[in-house]
């Protein structure tokens, strides 16, 4: 059976990571994250200094670079994996062009919220307990959300101002075609 690269883009809160995890449950596949790359490195100062000087497309790249690794390994396995992260075209580029060296099936799903008092509510209300990383504020992903440029070539659109369970079936849906 052929592996899937699922990678989930979008804003912060958007609910990229609830909606991995509904990929990773489909299709029995681990969830690898951004945040979670990156937590991980925040105990090395001397790696913190080095990235803190970094412009910030080279920045982001760190943690990519880590997560297209780890995604290697697991479809060479034959396994599927998902990814979770703000992705933006360059890294879907290279997230495709992964999935079709592996010989993966690919699939770009793009959040958002057309809702921002929704969208700020999300924000508020969580912790997301990651080691190491920082929770996010409505300031930054404010930010994030002023400068985002949703990906065109997503193979699926999914607002979180739609019920969760109706997002979740589009996705598992989606994944068994």
């Amino acid at each position: 059976m052929t592996p899937t690269l699922v990678l989930l883009t979008g804003p912060p809160a958007t609910g990229k990571s609830t909606l991995a995890d509904a990929a990773a449950t489909a299709l029995d596949a681990p969830v690898l994250g951004w945040d979670w790359a990156m937590g991980g490195l925040t105990g090395f100062e001397p790696l913190q200094a080095a990235m803190r000087g970094m412009d910030l497309p080279s920045y982001r790249s760190v943690g990519w670079s880590i997560l297209w690794n780890l995604a290697t390994a697991q479809l060479r396995r034959g396994a599927s994996v998902v990814l979770d992260g703000v992705a933006r075209a360059p890294e879907i580029a290279r997230t495709r062009e992964l999935a079709g060296t592996e010989g993966a099936t690919v699939l770009v799903v793009a959040t958002s919220c057309a809702d921002p008092a929704l969208h700020r509510s999300r924000v508020e209300g969580r912790l997301r307990g990651i080691p190491g990383w920082h929770e996010l504020t409505w300031d930054h992903v404010a930010r994030v959300v002023a400068g985002w440029e949703p990906p065109e070539d997503a193979d699926l659109h999914l607002d979180a101002a739609e019920p969760l369970e109706a997002n979740v079936a589009r996705l598992v849906e989606r994944l068994a075609t």
